[in-house]
């Protein structure tokens, strides 16, 4: 495989080789048909795509949707590990930093399922290890005795001080959704401070990193109303280096009607396709539907930034997040169709 490791050279090559890796990637009219298959001939579609190789491997070990399932993981494990060997110099470590999140997802859900008594074989159905917490680290951690020990065994520090300090809380309140909102405030400002020091390319990242804090502020302002509950203090879920400031959005959530909830977000931003979906929220819709909405803005946003940016690492964070949606529309089918949702069902839950 060539790499050219200095001058513009670099980035021509692996923003090309997004380009044609994003141009792979499953089309909105393929999923329509997917919709109308039964699981059988889906199943079959599935092991003839690209995910066929990780199919074969684990055919031995699982069966059905649980094969299906792990093969896609594996799948896009395997994928942002072949991305992150592609990327050059500084893409490379940005590269690194936003993959990041996948261990805080990895380590949450380990966590979640041991408290609820799941087998080792259903948690790690679910990991994918596409982060710094290979699939060999987070084995070792699946077999931990407690989930104290799993902390304490965690390679990343400063995550096991997070989990450390909140740990007695979140199994007092069978919660760990404040711990959740720690790691990300962690994960966030690590983004920042990257996109920050200077590096080559940082200024294209660090406005997506802006662009993907203000989507999760406003996707969790969306889902604390949808809860009814204003008197609730909210003041430690907000991700700071977005466009909002904590007690902007602290406030809209006990705000009664959507309009001055709508205007007071749009005035903070200037991305069209945000002001369009903050558009869309002006009537009442159901959680699943805005989420849907924002995280259509958030990959049409990726795309903008990429075509303004076409040799940075814009194009690799599009492909990295348009392949991770490919693979959560697959899980959500598979899972579905075994479940036996209607079509009308299922396409509600996909991002397309």
């Amino acid at each position: 495989m060539t790499e050219v490791m200095s001058g513009p050279a670099p980035y021509i090559y692996v923003s090309t080789r997004m380009r044609v890796r994003k141009a792979k990637l499953i089309q909105r009219e393929e999923y329509l048909r997917m919709l109308n298959m039964g699981l059988p001939e889906f199943t079959r579609t599935i092991e003839e795509m690209e995910y066929k190789r990780e199919v074969d491997e684990l055919s031995a070990s699982f069966g059905g949707v649980d094969l299906i399932e792990n093969a896609l993981s594996w799948n896009l494990a395997k994928e942002y590990q072949r991305i992150i060997a592609l990327a050059p110099g500084e893409m490379k470590g940005f590269t690194r930093d936003y993959l990041h999140k996948w261990d805080i997802q990895n380590i949450l859900t380990i966590l979640r399922g041991k408290v609820q008594g799941l087998s080792e074989g259903k948690i790690r159905a679910v990991l994918v290890p596409a982060g710094e917490l290979d699939a060999a680290v987070l084995d070792r951690l699946l077999t931990e005795s407690s989930v104290e020990r799993i902390i304490e065994t965690l390679p990343q520090k400063q995550m096991a001080a997070i989990l450390s300090a909140g740990l007695s809380e979140a199994l007092e309140t069978h919660s760990f959704g404040k711990l959740e909102n720690e790691l990300y405030k962690y994960y966030y400002a690590t983004l920042i401070k990257a996109a920050r020091g200077g590096m080559k390319g940082g200024l294209p990242f660090f406005k997506y990193v802006v662009f993907e804090i203000d989507i999760k502020n406003i996707t969790n302002l969306f889902r604390i109303r949808a809860q009814g509950k204003p008197d609730v203090n909210t003041s430690d879920i907000w991700v700071e280096g977005g466009s909002y400031h904590a007690e902007e959005l602290e406030r809209l959530c006990s705000v009664a009607g959507l309009d001055e909830v709508v205007d007071t977000l749009k005035k903070k931003v200037k991305s069209p396709v945000l002001i369009e979906a903050l558009e869309s929220l002006r009537e009442k819709k159901p959680i699943y539907a805005i989420e849907g909405m924002l995280i259509t803005a958030q990959l049409n946003q990726m795309d903008n930034v990429s075509k303004r940016n076409p040799f940075s690492i814009s194009p690799l964070l599009v492909y990295l997040e348009r392949k991770k949606y490919e693979v959560a529309n697959l899980r959500a089918l598979a899972r579905g169709k075994e479940a036996g949702l209607a079509s009308e069902v299922l396409e509600k839950y996909l991002v397309m």
